[in-house]
């Protein structure tokens, strides 16, 4: 249920707390923030709510108040340990909670490598953060989960390489919270799941040496949901599942193995794993770059290697392989994008162009080899969605890309992707005309098919623009944004919003 708290209580609480925050050490941040959103049509329109770490709402009318406080860590310091920590509350009227804590964590710095214990705000990798649509794997539509994560964070060049090669990546155990969310919108009459565990891990490479405008970079990242409880309702009614959470299953969700209750005789991999391979080729020249990129989603081995096999036996030995024989599944699922800038030009600093295909999810067919049929055909993949957890959401987000429609739009109580088969064209705009204004455009058009076991009657089609321009003034840290978004169609339905912030950013003396 959600609960509501009027603006001008909410502002004054937050300004009791950014009072005493001033007496703070040197080099520290301080963010104080106020937005508010109106929308006419079923709902805030998808660009407004997309993409901002699920610090959104889908009511028509909301807003909050935000008060952070930040201590970064200097990557550059000469200091070879180094602390940090951030703090970020939300009051906020017409979300899912009235009090949000978006970020809350430690952090500490040894040489290259950093441990960040809490939630915050990771960034994509590989794309640009205000103009893509997203990532497909770790994206940033969903609020962040509580987690102990070590990372590489910035590209560190290995030694003996000439400067040509450079290599980052994380590795992360983290807890979801969303029970009591799952728990109110399924109203326990649906799957739902409690304690879910979270382990996400990616690596990148780039190759390139600093000065030379050609350089490759590539990365693959994976992510696994498991442990917790399950509560899945099945053709005699509820049943509930005790995940495994004891080290094999952390053993198991970093290199898949094992497998879950509900496999029964055919073992797949224990919990809910999925990734993405990415790849992106920059060209840049004093004046102006350009980019193109990729990022070819997976839900098991099919996508991810595009490799399947059989062989399996008959009669007693029906599910022994006896010999092996492989074939090869189609690359059609990708997400493709070209990222221009101009380097030189203001009023138009970059230009982002992105196709989106994902349709195929291994073909339309799902089969187990059994006694009398050897054949094993691994289609229906499903993305975003299983068996046995609520998908890869968070708090009704989906944690990748939002074109995938996520599960806080369902009306019927079910936590799930109702539709991840679509294709889309996506163009983003990016400039400053005058010194202290800059704007954002965003348009995209996408046709969904549902899913493979619950197709659309008919295809439906849906485009969503925005429009946002930001003014900073000169002195203060003072800045204001103003959005206007709009949806036309059958996916997120016809809606017009406007959207207003007002921000103050400043350091500690």
């Amino acid at each position: 249920m959600i609960k509501r708290i009027r603006i001008s209580r909410a502002i004054a609480l937050l300004m009791t707390i950014q009072l005493p925050l001033a007496a703070a050490s040197a080099q520290t941040l301080y963010e104080l923030s106020v937005q508010a959103s109106a929308a006419s049509g079923d709902h805030t329109p998808l660009w407004l709510n997309a993409n901002k770490y699920g610090l959104s709402s889908l009511d028509k009318t909301n807003g909050y108040v935000r008060a952070g406080i930040f201590h970064p860590l200097a990557g550059d310091s000469e200091k070879k340990v180094e602390f940090g920590y951030g703090a970020d509350v939300a009051v906020a009227a017409g979300y899912i909670n009235t009090v949000v804590v978006q970020q809350a964590f430690a952090e500490a710095r040894w040489l290259k490598g950093t441990l960040t214990i809490g939630s915050k705000e990771q960034p994509m990798e590989l794309k640009s953060q205000e103009l893509s649509t997203g990532s497909q794997t770790l994206g940033v539509n969903a609020r962040p989960v509580p987690q102990v994560r070590l990372a590489l964070p910035e590209y560190w060049q290995v030694p003996f390489t000439a400067g040509w090669l450079h290599l980052k990546g994380h590795i992360a155990y983290g807890i979801t919270t969303d029970d009591g969310w799952q728990e109110d919108f399924t109203n326990k009459q649906t799957r739902y799941t409690e304690h879910a565990l979270l382990h996400t891990k990616a690596g990148y490479i780039k190759i390139g040496k600093e000065g030379k405008p050609l350089s490759l970079e590539g990365g693959l990242e994976m992510a696994c949901q498991f442990g917790g409880k399950s509560y899945v309702f099945e053709e005699d009614g509820l049943h509930h599942y005790d995940n495994g959470s004891g080290p094999k299953a952390f053993l198991h969700a970093f290199v898949p193995g094992g497998s879950d209750k509900t496999d029964g005789s055919y073992h797949n991999e224990e919990g809910n794993h999925l990734g993405s391979w990415l790849l992106r080729i920059n060209y840049d020249r004093e004046a102006w770059g350009v980019s193109v990129y990729a990022d070819h989603f997976f839900e098991d081995h099919s996508m991810m290697f595009h490799l399947g096999s059989e062989g399996y036996g008959q009669g007693e030995e029906w599910n022994v392989r006896k010999e092996h024989r492989f074939f090869l599944y189609n690359l059609k699922d990708i997400l493709l994008g070209v990222e221009l800038r101009l380097k030189d030009v203001q009023w138009l600093q970059k230009a982002v162009v992105e196709y989106m295909h994902t349709k195929y999810q291994s073909g339309p067919v799902y089969h187990d080899h059994t006694k009398n049929i050897s054949n094993q055909i691994s289609g229906i993949d499903n993305y975003y969605n299983h068996n046995l957890f609520t998908g890869w959401q968070h708090w009704g987000q989906v944690m990748g890309n939002p074109l995938y429609t996520s599960p806080l739009y369902n009306e019927d109580g079910h936590v799930r992707v109702e539709n991840n088969r679509f294709v889309a064209w996506h163009l983003g705009l990016q400039g400053s005309p005058l010194p202290r204004l800059s704007y954002r455009l965003l348009a995209t058009w996408q046709r969904g098919y549902g899913t493979y076991y619950q197709l659309f009657a008919n295809p439906e089609e849906n485009t969503s623009l925005l429009a946002e321009a930001c003014f900073k003034w000169p002195k203060g840290g003072w800045s204001a944004k103003l959005g206007l978004g709009m949806d036309s169609g059958k996916i997120y339905g016809n809606n017009y919003g406007l959207q207003v912030t007002v921000m103050r950013h400043f350091v500690s003396k």
